[in-house]
């Protein structure tokens, strides 16, 4: 833990896999108590549960798994109410839970697109229910966003609806900031880039249901898109790119001085442009709430 920071009760989403394992371990290796949140502990991510505790035990850390369903109401709430039960406080949510999905946006369902936006979006807000009641009664606590440069940066053709669920989420993370802000709960946004190597994100993308559709496409005028976008996004990425630069930014942000971490933190090897895009749209939004006499939103309350 570096100097100055306090051990912090942590939880992190999706932890099974990908940023948010990475984020869990590098938290409990920095000295803080982490749940490591997943479904089906004791079915199909029963060996990653295994796994994380005898990580804990093996390099005595205080990394910790709990069954939670993003999903599903009554496990959000069981998984939250069994943290504040066994550690007695909540001072950080990393919300990482997400699925991607790749083809032609018309050839994906309705119901399909709402599955997506209950996996990226919906999820937070069930999380937030359970826990912020609790939070806002500690007075202080922190809210870490795991977003994707999709939401503001360069956007290929056949991510759609998973950039469309990420925007949202990018976007009620923006909307909490203010609204927790007097509670004494601050907020941080990851912001990662296309990481094509070193997770499953891409490996395991949904497919589109209605192949009929998606024929259309792939053997008509875009039949050429898959390749040209996942191999232009990997032409795009640095040999050096590491995907565990994000679980470290995510430390750094939690070990920062309360009232001090930054608003949005970018980790995008490739620099497709949500840098620069987010940048202006945070100072439009600082300018307006000065304009509207309300600049104390902008910072959490002590």
């Amino acid at each position: 833990m570096t100097k100055g920071s306090e051990k912090q009760i942590i939880v992190v989403t999706g932890a099974s896999s990908g940023f948010g394992e990475m984020t869990a371990y590098a938290l409990a290796d920095a000295g803080h108590t982490v749940y490591a949140s997943m479904r089906g502990t004791g079915g199909h991510n029963a060996e990653k549960a295994s796994a994380a505790k005898n990580y804990a035990s093996k390099n005595d850390v205080d990394l910790r798994v709990v069954e939670i369903d993003v999903v599903d109401d009554a496990s959000v709430a069981a998984g939250i109410d069994q943290i504040f039960d066994e550690a007695g406080r909540l001072d950080v949510i990393v919300h990482n839970a997400g699925h991607m999905s790749f083809g032609p946006a018309e050839a994906f369902t309705p119901e399909q697109m709402a599955q997506l936006y209950d996996i990226n979006v919906l999820s937070t807000q069930r999380v937030m229910r359970s826990a912020l009641p609790r939070m806002r009664a500690q007075g202080q606590g922190l809210i870490v966003w795991v977003s994707s440069s999709s939401a503001r940066g360069g956007t290929p053709p056949f991510l759609s609806p998973y950039f469309a669920a990420k925007a949202g989420m990018d976007s009620l993370a923006v909307s909490y900031a203010s609204e927790l802000a007097r509670w004494g709960i601050e907020t941080s946004i990851m912001v990662p880039g296309a990481f094509t190597a070193g997770t499953n994100h891409f490996a395991h993308a949904g497919q589109p249901d209605d192949q009929p559709v998606a024929d259309a496409y792939l053997t008509g005028p875009y039949g050429d898109v898959p390749s040209l976008a996942l191999d232009g996004l990997r032409s795009l990425e640095p040999a050096d790119a590491d995907p565990s630069a994000v679980a470290q930014g995510i430390v750094d942000i939690v070990n920062a001085p309360f009232g001090k971490r930054p608003f949005r933190v970018h980790v995008d090897p490739s620099h497709d442009g949500s840098e620069v895009v987010s940048g202006v749209a945070d100072r439009v939004r600082a300018e307006m709430f000065r304009r509207i006499g309300l600049e104390d939103l902008l910072s959490p309350a002590v």
